[in-house]
């Protein structure tokens, strides 16, 4: 009942996985189908969490075969924070210890973001947190709505340099807009 601050692993891995390396694939859960699918189902019922972020990125595929994918990085107009819709789990291994980890909802692009990607993340309206997190609520129908594409009139995105490509790369110069 009451909200914490988490550092969560990136890519769930649900309860009844054998081995933690299936988070490899689950970065990502499409949000139309994942209070269906068995991967998800559990943790949308019960487990949603708000991916607190200032921006992403993105990248969007090259004109020509041969060149490279450009990113992007988007954020609010305003350059403020904002939550994106996230499940989470905990998962168990065979020595007891727990592993934390969590995934983000996608959704169909906005305006902004269909010349760069066919998904988006799920950006929750603050208004909508507390239903969104709400773990009483469980049916599907109700949280449906919330799980759509964010105005793209509150959004700008722009092209970075490829040094976010590295992960040793963790610098103010990542977001930076490139010089065209």
């Amino acid at each position: 009942s009451e909200r914490e601050y988490r550092i969560f692993q990136w890519g769930l891995v649900p309860s009844w996985a054998k081995e933690p390396a299936i988070g490899n694939r689950m970065i990502n859960a499409r949000s139309e189908t994942a209070a269906e699918k068995p991967s998800f189902r559990a943790a949308f019922k019960r487990r949603r969490c708000l991916i607190i972020a200032d921006g992403f990125y993105e990248w969007k595929k090259a004109a020509k075969k041969g060149d490279k994918k450009q990113p992007y990085y988007i954020q609010m107009a305003d350059r403020s924070l904002f939550g994106m819709a996230g499940l989470w789990e905990v998962w168990e291994s065979g020595d007891g210890s727990y592993l934390e980890s969590c995934t983000i909802l996608t959704t169909e692009p906005n305006e902004l973001m269909k010349p760069i990607h066919n998904r988006m993340p799920v950006i929750v309206n603050s208004q909508d947190y507390d239903l969104w997190l709400d773990s009483t609520v469980q049916k599907a129908d109700a949280l449906q709505p919330l799980l759509r594409s964010f105005s793209a009139d509150e959004m700008q995105a722009y092209q970075v340099s490829m040094a976010v490509n590295n992960p040793r790369h963790e610098s103010v110069a990542c977001v930076e807009p490139m010089t065209v």
